[in-house]
């Protein structure tokens, strides 16, 4: 019986833990890792691939889990964010810490040793720039939005690394791919909710500079994907199919982006809001059709 109460008690904890790691962000991250040891030349070992899986995400988990307590009480004042456990009050942030670090301390090495020094090195500066640099900019200026892209696009090239050993131009592609794929995605998340990152003193870009002047960069970033996105065609890395399903999401992001704001807040929130849900599709078909049609 007091098993069973001693494990009642600890499930909400660890579940809580879990949410810190944000599961659905880690997710994708996994799968563009996957996605860039699948197409990096060379054979893969099974073993050695599902053991940079795991590492990688414990590492995108204690990234997130520290995140989450550097910015527990800013995140209160965000209606997307204020549930989360340590705004909730429903952990301990002591306890938090003590798991993102532990985290940390298992993913790097296993990174370094078990797989390659460089993604070791490549998922050391992940986390840094995640926590350490991107995390404090966010509240100086919009600038913290290609430095927190850095982080985002890394998965895949350490994915491409994790077999070649070295960085190479379908790693570069694959990491470019998700860095720009990251602006029109995060300006249109920020446009329509500004209002939260208001309140939370984060200086978004829509904030800023103005919601005209985000949507030209969205609009500018979202044209550059359309070469960027061709990259791994133009490489050799992939064939026509996934050329052709490329070029019409980077068409489908470029229309969106370019939709008309409307006037007042509710054009501007629709306008952000389009653009963050046709950037949802972006990487998950684009990365499937690389992975249906590589080299052909």
């Amino acid at each position: 019986m007091s098993t069973v109460a001693a494990t009642s008690r600890a499930w909400p904890v660890i579940v809580d833990l879990v949410a810190l790691t944000k599961p659905r962000v880690t997710a994708l991250v996994l799968a563009t890792a996957a996605v860039g040891m699948g197409l990096a030349p060379g054979p893969v070992d099974l073993t050695k691939a599902l053991v940079m899986l795991g590492a990688t995400v414990l590492l995108v988990g204690s990234a997130n889990a520290l995140n989450c307590w550097l910015e527990r009480d800013t995140d209160a004042f965000m209606k997307r964010t204020c549930d989360r456990p340590l705004p909730a009050g429903r952990l301990d942030p002591f306890i938090a810490v003590v798991f993102a670090v532990a985290l940390a301390a298992v993913a790097l090495p296993v990174l370094s040793f078990a797989i390659n020094p460089v993604t070791g090195l490549l998922g050391a500066g992940a986390i840094v720039s995640y926590v350490a640099i991107y995390t404090p900019l966010k509240y100086r200026g919009p600038v913290a939005l290609l430095v927190g892209a850095v982080p985002g696009a890394l998965p895949p090239l350490m994915g491409w690394t994790s077999v070649t050993g070295s960085l190479g131009w379908g790693g570069l592609a694959l990491f470019a791919i998700v860095f720009a794929w990251q602006m029109p995605h995060v300006i249109g998340l920020s446009t329509y909710r500004r209002n939260d990152y208001a309140a939370a003193g984060i200086r978004v870009l829509p904030l800023v500079a103005g919601v005209p002047t985000a949507r030209r960069h969205a609009i500018a970033w979202a044209v550059a994907m359309l070469p960027i996105g061709a990259a791994p065609y133009l490489l050799g890395l992939a064939g026509v199919y996934y050329l052709v399903v490329s070029l019409a999401l980077g068409g489908s992001y470029v229309a969106a982006a370019m939709g008309q704001l409307g006037e007042g807040d509710d054009g501007a929130d629709r306008w952000g809001r389009r653009v963050f849900l046709v950037s949802l599709l972006y990487i998950p078909i684009a990365f499937t059709a690389l992975m249906l049609n590589v080299a052909g």
